[in-house]
């Protein structure tokens, strides 16, 4: 019996409680037995200057997840190269762990613009996608194909942005990050 691995990618700039609490969400409603949470080097989206080194989202992101069994940090991405097309490192998950079953978990955000995404149609062939709600980007699920679920998750108003924006200004951190990830970066 294969282990169903949820792949749950993104910057983590950095990672906030939002995170955690969806993918416990996502654990539950997609019956996972783990979440993965993808750090990601480089998002073929996103030209983002303000993307903290690798390896320090790649630590906060580990930091964070400690207390969690079920929710792992991965920095699998890091030794493909840039920049990270999802129907690669999904190839290569499925190549280095033929015991498991990947389900994709993105946004409604990501969902919107899945056509445009590098093999869309082989990853809709290949792997079931889980969808979760995003402020600002509705999704009609009679409109999805076969092996895309729309998840019941939350949407939660918290982004890595304000984060930033608030360590600039010399703000407190702690309410929208682990304790961990809060000591780290202040």
């Amino acid at each position: 019996m294969s282990i169903r691995t949820g792949i749950f990618g993104g910057s983590f700039n950095p990672i906030h409680n939002g995170h955690i609490h969806l993918a416990r969400q996502l654990l539950r409603e997609a019956k996972l037995d783990e979440v993965w949470f993808l750090v990601t080097p480089q998002n073929p989206w996103k030209q983002d200057n303000d993307l903290m080194p690798d390896d320090l989202r790649y630590q906060l992101v580990m930091a964070a997840l400690r207390r969690f069994k079920r929710l792992k940090a991965s920095d699998f991405e890091f030794k493909l190269p840039k920049p990270s097309y999802t129907w690669n490192t999904l190839q290569a998950l499925s190549a280095e762990y033929p015991d498991r079953e990947f389900t994709l978990l993105i946004g409604g955000d990501n969902w919107v613009a899945f056509d445009k995404w590098y093999h869309h149609e082989d990853i809709l062939a290949r792997y079931p996608i889980a969808v979760y709600p995003r402020k600002d980007a509705p999704i009609d699920p009679v409109s999805l194909p076969q092996g895309v679920l729309l998840m019941q998750a939350p949407t939660i108003d918290v982004s890595s942005t304000e984060i930033r924006q608030r360590l600039a200004e010399g703000l407190p951190i702690d309410h929208l990050v682990p304790p961990a990830v809060g000591k780290m970066l202040q």
